[in-house]
């Protein structure tokens, strides 16, 4: 019978990796929490219709990518391609929207089903940090410094740079969308596949082409920064000030879109150099009409997300994991004679309990007592307890009658006589 493997882009994240993702997780948590946001957490499957309604029925996360099926009662139902969408949904259908501002953040697995490459999969994992009901430009700022702060906390200021545009409203985009395309339809022969097909439904995107000659041709076609309506170049003016005022750095680009169509006024990317084609490592910006969009009440938003995989590649390419997350065990407890093996789960269970957060390996499967000392050395952890029978230094531990060695985990360490006491106190010294 042939083994079943795991979907093409969707990958087991393995013990020898997760803790790169728990270290991670951790100091995004951190982060996001120290700055007042609070995580909100939301199904994988939604109806389809909250996507096609959010994210636009033109794009290509909605034409080519989602994973949509129909179930046994006839709903359209898609497994989650992105996170903001469902913000919004779950915050506004419990109240948290209307008259209040709010400060919210989320993580978990998203789906697209596009081709898997280096740091792009099926199965992906997302961060999202959103706002809602304040519509100035100083949240702009807040929500870009707590990506600066991230960075900050990984080591990786050095490593990434931002972009940042202002796209105007909606009736804005669709008067520069007129006149971008009456522009491209001259040239419509030289445009790459891609963006011949973008031209009639969503023409802003091919500003997002890789393509050379197509770049090229944009030289000369109209701007956006001439379309866009006057408060929002005001806007956009102050929030500039803002990050200059914090010690940001940006960099403007009047081709940055993003490719969802809920984005109003700011969007912005933070781009590196360090991972080829896939540079970039977090995007956002304003979606002041979303929540109206889908049903609920106007309500100014702002938000950014990031993909987990990719900020996982980039810190390994960076040679910015620490090291000490890989230890994974602190003690490991053996026994010398199978006499004391039940003493010496008790013990491993004492020692739990009086020192929280210490992280204790109990040998199992028995054994003599040069194999328990080699899995000893191979678990990582940098100290041994070893258990023998009841000698002429007890342990001094409650109801057991046992003696303790303490080994350093090193060639040509030797073990020392301890009681319990004793060391517990070693222990906790980090000794």
């Amino acid at each position: 019978m042939s083994k079943i493997q795991a979907i093409r882009g969707m990958n087991d994240i393995l013990p020898v990796e997760t803790p790169v993702w728990q270290y991670l997780e951790q100091v995004i948590t951190d982060v996001v929490q120290s700055y007042g946001y609070r995580e909100i957490r939301f199904p994988i499957l939604e109806q389809t219709q909250l996507f096609k309604r959010s994210i636009g029925e033109v794009t290509d996360i909605v034409e080519k990518e989602m994973y949509s099926f129909t179930d046994r009662n006839g709903d359209d139902l898609s497994l989650r391609p992105e996170g903001t969408a469902c913000c919004v949904r779950a915050a506004d259908q419990h109240g948290l929207l209307y008259n209040q501002q709010q400060r919210l953040w989320y993580r978990g697995p998203m789906f697209r089903h596009e081709r898997p490459q280096k740091g792009r999969y099926r199965q992906f994992h997302q961060v999202g940090v959103e706002s809602f009901g304040m519509a100035g430009p100083d949240i702009d700022a807040e929500i870009i410094l707590v990506s600066v702060a991230l960075w900050k906390a990984l080591g990786l200021t050095e490593h990434v740079r931002l972009e940042i545009n202002n796209i105007g409203t909606a009736a804005d985009r669709r008067a520069y969308g007129a006149a971008l395309t009456a522009y491209l339809q001259q040239h419509e022969q030289a445009l790459d596949e891609d963006s011949r097909r973008r031209l009639g439904s969503n023409p802003l995107r091919v500003l997002d082409s890789k393509v050379p000659e197509t770049q090229a041709l944009l030289v000369n076609a109209p701007r956006l920064s001439d379309f866009v309506s006057a408060e929002t170049v005001t806007h956009y003016q102050r929030l500039k000030e803002l990050l200059i005022a914090n010690g940001v750095s940006f960099t403007e680009n009047e081709r940055l879109v993003r490719g969802l169509d809920y984005y109003n006024n700011l969007v912005f990317e933070w781009i590196t150099s360090a991972l080829g084609s896939q540079g970039t490592v977090c995007a956002g910006g304003r979606y002041d009409a979303l929540v109206e969009q889908l049903g609920g009440r106007g309500t100014p938003a702002v938000g950014l997300a990031f993909g987990m995989e990719r900020l996982v590649l980039l810190m390994q390419e960076a040679g910015l994991v620490p090291g000490h997350i890989h230890r994974t065990v602190d003690v490991y407890v053996l026994y010398s004679d199978d006499a004391v093996q039940a003493a010496a789960l008790l013990v491993a269970e004492r020692l739990r309990s009086d020192i929280c957060g210490l992280r204790v390996l109990s040998h199992c499967g028995g054994g003599k007592f040069a194999n328990q000392l080699k899995k000893a050395f191979a678990s990582g952890a940098a100290l041994a307890v070893i258990v023998d029978p009841a000698a002429q230094t007890p342990a001094g531990l409650d109801g057991v009658d046992v003696s303790l060695r303490l080994r350093a985990l090193v060639d040509d360490a030797t073990a020392e006589s301890i009681n319990y006491s004793a060391l517990i106190e070693r222990l906790q010294a980090g000794v």
